[in-house]
């Protein structure tokens, strides 16, 4: 992985950041690289109530704000913000004040890496919202100025569209830290955890690929389509 001077991640939910990025995160801190994760929401309209079930909808607001920071210290993160936004409804938000938000953010950390998702491949209204949002703000910026934008795409024509990943990052050295960030959000991922626990214990590809690397798509400024 490249030095960079300073690493802003951006993600709509609590365990966004376990799952996809968690393993680059921990990696660049190991670095010593400066590392900001904002989080715009608490995620609590989340599904999950745990297995077996022990949050309600009024306990789990409070639940995943302590997940969120048990994650982020497993993760070595110091710098975490919680940026305030309700769940499931960024969509709605205005975007001027969106594209604010990040441009605010980008102009007082001055990074030369962004983490978000990849609009048009991100799924979730939310996702695709937050990755406007970074794209609004980021293109502002005169080219040589802008920071770089790695993004997190998994729709399912992903590749069919963008082809293969532009950055591949070996996390292996870091499974421990990916894996007890995922742990750290259990509302959320007490399932999954089961599964890939006991595919990592018989060597299953599919479950082995969370914990050796994380894939990213660099932003295509020339094919911007977000309005």
């Amino acid at each position: 992985m490249e030095q960079e001077k300073h690493v802003l991640v951006i993600f709509p939910h609590p365990d966004d950041e376990a799952f996809g990025v968690s393993g680059t995160i921990s990696s660049y801190i190991k670095q010593g690289t400066p590392l900001t994760y904002a989080c715009l929401t608490l995620g609590e309209m989340g599904r999950n109530l745990g297995k077996p079930t022990f949050a309600t909808r009024e306990s789990l607001p409070e639940i995943r704000r302590k997940e969120l920071i048990k994650a982020s210290e497993a993760m070595g993160i110091e710098d975490l913000r919680m940026m305030g936004l309700r769940d499931k409804t960024l969509e709605f938000e205005d975007d001027g004040e969106m594209k604010a938000m990040v441009r605010h953010l980008v102009d007082e950390l001055q990074p030369s890496l962004v983490i978000s998702f990849y609009p048009g491949f991100a799924v979730h209204p939310d996702h695709e919202a937050t990755a406007r949002a970074v794209v609004r703000a980021l293109r502002e910026i005169d080219e040589k100025d802008r920071p770089k934008f790695h993004a997190v795409a998994f729709a399912n024509d992903t590749e069919e569209n963008l082809g293969q990943p532009d950055v591949i990052n070996d996390i292996r050295s870091v499974q421990n830290e990916k894996l007890a960030a995922m742990r750290a959000h259990i509302s959320q991922t007490a399932r999954m955890l089961e599964m890939l626990e006991e595919g990592i214990k018989v060597n299953d590809p599919e479950a082995l690929k969370w914990v050796t690397d994380e894939r990213f798509y660099t932003y295509d400024w020339n094919n911007d389509n977000v309005e």
